[in-house]
């Protein structure tokens, strides 16, 4: 379990990184990685801009957001700062915000179904624009979470690189609270695998060090750096 410092304010941002790069440094030690190979996502949702300028300043530059509308509020002033910020959405995208998503987004991390990927592709063809995207695998096979199970996520990885000519990058998950996550994380691994997929984004605040120890090279980290969100 990692080391949670919730203190929310600037110096205390700068000194959360810090802590969270070295907890980084020392997993991937342990499965003789080199800690390159993993990309801290700061998790921004529920934050305002002057909350997350200090881990900007802190030479961060990769975040990720929720909710479109959010997103659209905050990061458009803080990229005339930071030219060279790489924007995830992490969170679940409806078809009539895919027009936004992809304006305003580097990756989109919330592939889901079949439906969202036919609008991309439609989206591409028509604009010639779509983002990186990643596959988002319910990896508990949980009723109230998004993504494909994983019995379908093989024949939907294929449509959406063979067929539809996707820019499918990753996997990404979200395993159960309630369950050891190591299960799952090796699960996910066992699937990008299967389809030469290099991206695995799984491990959050509290797991994220076992995540990287089974392959992650994205985690998503937002508690653990800027505190108790202002819901």
């Amino acid at each position: 379990m990692s080391d949670h410092i919730l203190s929310s304010g600037n110096a205390d941002i700068a000194a959360n990184l810090a802590k969270i790069q070295q907890n980084i440094d020392t997993a991937c030690a342990v499965v003789g990685r080199e800690n390159s190979d993993v990309t801290l996502i700061c998790v921004s949702k529920n934050h305002d801009a002057d909350h997350v300028r200090p881990a900007l300043v802190a030479g961060r530059r990769v975040f990720g957001e929720n909710r479109v509308q959010e997103a659209a509020g905050k990061w458009p002033g803080l990229r005339e700062q930071f030219p060279d910020i790489e924007l995830h959405l992490i969170g679940p995208l409806q078809t009539n915000k895919l027009k936004d998503a992809v304006a305003l987004f580097d990756v989109i991390e919330t592939v889901d179904r079949p439906k969202l990927a036919n609008a991309l592709a439609k989206h591409r063809d028509n604009t010639g624009e779509c983002p990186d995207l990643y596959i988002q695998i319910n990896i508990g096979e949980e009723p109230q979470k998004a993504g494909i199970d994983p019995a379908d996520a093989d024949p939907f990885i294929t449509d959406c690189i063979e067929r539809l000519k996707l820019p499918i990058k990753g996997l990404m998950c979200i395993p159960p609270v309630d369950e050891e996550p190591a299960q799952h994380f090796a699960l996910l691994g066992k699937i990008a695998d299967r389809h030469g997929l290099t991206i695995r984004s799984m491990g959050m605040s509290g797991d994220y060090e076992a995540a990287i120890r089974l392959g992650a090279t994205h985690i998503r980290v937002g508690t653990a750096i800027f505190g108790s969100r202002g819901y």
